[in-house]
């Protein structure tokens, strides 16, 4: 008789159970959903429901697993988008923000200069004229201290800045290695804050990866349109204090170097020129939320962090009587005049907001302003209808799979193709077990991989059959050829699914998107089909010879 100890059946019956029961929410996907969507809803609003939310909750049980399968952007149906980074963007603002501390730096060489100005260079390039062509090597010794080394492990010994003489100026450009780590920055912080504003949206399981040097895939799915994504993500709410130079009303006035040409927000044919630096950014802000003002009207109130409160105590209270300028996505949206040191670190910001312009601005201000424009090079939407066709193309070819596998197996092998189908079942409910448990994504190709499963999944109980057939032709009992068939056709199984497990790790690793997608599901799949064909359907096997003890054994 073959005998498995008592422990390892528990151990193959707990987890064939557990993976059913894990799948089982799929069955009543949109009743889950909905559950599941009403329990965030109520999260967020500090546990206040609605009756419809309550309703909905109430709809699947407290005590059952809710978690499901998360459907990808083909099948959910959403937006697409592929942006490109404006890298050039960052190394001009490095450059304006780096001009008033070479100013700084050159004030004890004033003797020797006669003076210095920015003068008119290119974007990403600060070039700085010298009065006094015999102070152009003092101005050099003084600048250098403003290099530092690069932090980076590519950059390891290289300076930031290039600085070198040019005639009678002097040109700082940022260095090669240095571009290469604000590029690997710029492209993290940008990836982080898309993340941040998608989920603050509350979309379900979009994919923000990185492709290339300088783009980012963002794959949305819920989403109604890529021009709503776009919007999502692409506002860039960068705020920042300015000094007010001076005001105009001539749109095509020159600033100056140094400084901005920026329209009022309110009062149309109005132009602030303000200096280029500001004196607190954005990046400053640790809160935004959205509020009233004095007069009732909404606005947005902010927070700075340490250092931001005491740049913005310190500029407040040298410049008493002076304007200066909120600047809000290049536009003016208050000019008020100092009246006070502001040392508090807060503030509020007011304008012509209704309610859900403030609500939405204090959201794009917690999130923080992209550190670059993004160019969107390629943006699709798909609808919820061509998901739920993609769901049903996939669904049926699942089907007809299965039902050719089944035939195949029964037709071949009779009463242990009927084993071998039933493990194929059990092995399907654990696959969307795993993949509920993990949150997993299901995509089009993901059903791809999941028909592949359902084709190779047989497989070690083919191995498994033909040697136990091996056996009884050498007149083996039936519970020692099959003890045998298993145990010599264990090596060949192995190699095969290791094999096909790496090549699986090769695509989620090297892959992106719907590639991955396919990796995932045939990475489960190979585990699954394994553990089910050596394990399950021996078990199976095992119960119906020592129940029905045939005398002979046809497989």
């Amino acid at each position: 008789m073959l005998h498995t100890p008592l422990w390892k059946r528990l151990l193959i019956w707990a987890a064939v159970v557990l993976g059913l029961v894990l799948a089982s929410p799929n069955l009543f996907y949109a009743r889950v959903e909905s559950h599941n969507d009403a329990q965030s809803a109520i999260a967020k609003s500090g546990g206040t429901a609605t009756a419809e939310q309550e309703a909905a909750v109430a709809s699947w049980p407290a005590w059952a697993p809710s978690s499901l399968v998360n459907l990808g952007l083909d099948l959910r149906g959403g937006a697409h988008l592929l942006a490109e980074v404006q890298l050039a963007d960052v190394y001009k603002q490095r450059m304006d923000s780096l001009w008033p501390e070479a100013r700084d730096a050159l004030k004890p060489a004033r003797e020797a200069t006669g003076g210095v100005k920015r003068a008119q260079s290119p974007d990403g390039t600060l070039r700085i004229a010298i009065a006094n062509a015999d102070g152009v090597q003092a101005a050099l010794e003084a600048l250098r201290p403003l290099a530092s080394p690069v932090v980076s492990l590519t950059g390891a010994g290289s300076s930031n800045y290039d600085i070198v003489a040019d005639g009678q100026d002097i040109v700082i450009t940022l260095s090669e290695a240095e571009k290469a780590a604000t590029d690997a920055r710029t492209l993290q912080q940008s990836l982080e804050i898309i993340r941040r504003r998608v989920d603050a949206a509350g979309t379900r399981e979009p994919s923000i990866q990185r492709q290339g040097a300088d783009r980012i895939l963002i794959e949305v799915p819920g989403v109604g349109s890529a021009e709503e994504l776009k919007t999502m993500i692409g506002t860039t709410a960068k705020l920042s204090f300015n000094t007010v130079v001076g005001t105009t009303q001539d749109a095509e006035a020159n600033p100056g170097p140094g400084n901005i040409l920026a329209a009022d927000g309110e009062r149309e044919g109005l132009y602030f020129i303000l200096d280029a630096t500001p004196v607190v950014s954005g990046d400053n802000l640790v809160d935004a939320q959205p509020s009233f003002d004095q007069n009732g009207r909404p606005a947005v109130s902010f927070r700075f962090d340490t250092t931001g409160a005491r740049k913005f105590g310190e500029y407040t209270g040298a410049n008493i009587g002076a304007p200066f300028a909120i600047l809000l996505d290049d536009k003016v949206i208050s000019a008020p005049t100092i009246q006070t040191a502001i040392t508090g670190g807060s503030g509020i910001i007011t304008g012509s907001f209704t309610v859900e312009e403030s609500t939405n601005l204090a959201v794009l201000l917690r999130a923080g302003a992209l550190p670059a424009e993004m160019k969107f090079l390629e943006e699709k939407t798909v609808g919820p209808e061509l998901g739920q066709d993609s769901i049903d193309a996939g669904r049926t070819a699942a089907v007809i799979g299965l039902v050719a596998v089944a035939i195949f197996m029964i037709a071949s092998y009779g009463l242990f193709g009927v084993f071998a189908n039933i493990a194929l079942l059990i092995n399907l409910g654990m696959i969307f077990g795993i993949l509920s448990l993990i949150g997993g994504t299901l995509t089009l190709p993901g059903i791809a991989g999941l028909v592949l499963t359902i084709g190779t999944a047989v497989d070690a109980n083919v191995l498994v059959y033909e040697r136990i057939r091996e056996e009884l032709r050498l007149a083996k009992s039936a519970a020692r050829a099959i003890e045998l068939g298993y145990e010599r056709a264990m090596s060949a199984i192995v190699d095969a699914n290791v094999t096909a497990m790496i090549t699986a790790i090769v695509l989620f690793y090297f892959g992106s998107g719907p590639v991955r997608g396919f990796a995932v599901t045939l990475f489960i799949g190979i585990i699954t089909s394994v553990f089910t064909a050596l394990y399950v359907t021996r078990l199976i096997i095992e119960l119906w010879i020592n129940r029905a003890q045939p005398k002979t054994l046809v497989v």
